[in-house]
């Protein structure tokens, strides 16, 4: 393989050089002018203080809970997934059905934790139009959290997560890309099975930081996913997600309550734009969901 279309392809997905994170602002907490009797004060701290107690309790339980259903639920749905998809495969090739059907397997897990709040903002723009979906990266809850949107798409993902046992089994039967990090052939091949979905009128999910944010700061966006939109012609479908990181933190088995916010920006049309404006793209679209970021925040 030529060497430019080598570093051109590792340049998609794969990792580059370590950027420094956006400087963060520090914020200042005024104090309310409002005065607060002691005695309502004091009592509500002994409210908060035997909330958090509950909750403290509370949260391993349930969690044991919710990963016992999880466990069920991944050892039951793969076999059903194929079933569905052995009678769907003669009309539908795309693998629709089978792949919205498996979705409602993170659906699951993300609903049998209760101290998990999804909150959506926006709407999926309406027609039968393909996108290219993009949206930041803070925690594997993400991913449940994403497929609690009622439209079928196929997700690029790294290839260690297709060969988890049931869970990867099901991405697979349900027409997810693979694609391998230490493989630079891995982004053509990625980028020209994603070409054949939009082509055929099917969504593609990229997470175009390429790995989870620690601290969910906004990495740095690969280009891959802008190129696959330009070259198709497809709109880019942006969703900025805030909250996933604390609900489960990156590095960690463990479950937390947590508040997250899935909200789908309006779509950015590619229509007109050429190779060089790749690049221009994907920093609009960063700018967008780092905007989106900051109003949730504040």
């Amino acid at each position: 393989m030529p060497a430019a279309i080598t570093r051109e392809a590792h340049q998609l997905f794969l990792s580059e050089d370590k950027q420094s994170p956006p400087d963060r602002r520090e914020a200042r907490v005024v104090g309310s002018s409002v005065g607060v009797r002691p005695a309502e004060g004091g009592l509500r701290n002994v409210q908060d203080h035997c909330g958090g107690v509950l909750q403290r309790i509370a949260v391993p339980i349930v969690a044991a809970l919710a990963y016992a259903v999880g466990l069920v639920a991944a050892v039951v749905w793969p076999p059903l997934t194929l079933l569905v998809l052995l009678a769907t495969w003669p009309f539908d090739r795309n693998r629709r059905v089978a792949g919205r059907f498996y979705r409602y397997l993170p659906v699951i897990w993300s609903r049998s934790f209760p101290f998990w709040r999804l909150h959506f903002e926006g709407e999926w723009p309406p027609g039968g139009s393909a996108y290219v979906v993009v949206a930041n990266h803070q925690s594997f809850l993400d991913v449940f959290a994403l497929c609690n949107i009622h439209h079928e798409m196929k997700w690029v993902a790294k290839q260690s997560l297709f060969k988890i046992p049931m869970f990867g089994w099901g991405m697979s039967l349900a027409g997810d890309i693979s694609f391998d990090r230490g493989d630079t052939r891995s982004a053509l091949e990625v980028m020209a099975k994603a070409r054949c979905y939009v082509d055929s009128g099917m969504s593609v999910m990229i997470f175009p930081e390429g790995s989870r944010s620690e601290d969910g700061t906004l990495l740095p966006f690969k280009p891959g996913a802008f190129k696959l939109a330009v070259e198709a012609g497809v709109p880019i479908l942006p969703i900025a997600l805030s909250g996933s990181a604390q609900g489960m933190p990156k590095g960690s088995p463990w479950v937390r309550p947590a508040k997250v916010t899935i909200r789908i920006l309006e779509p950015v049309p590619t229509t007109g734009l050429r190779g060089y404006d790749v690049r221009k793209l994907r920093d609009d679209v960063r700018d967008r969901i780092e905007h989106a970021l900051e109003v949730e925040g504040r």
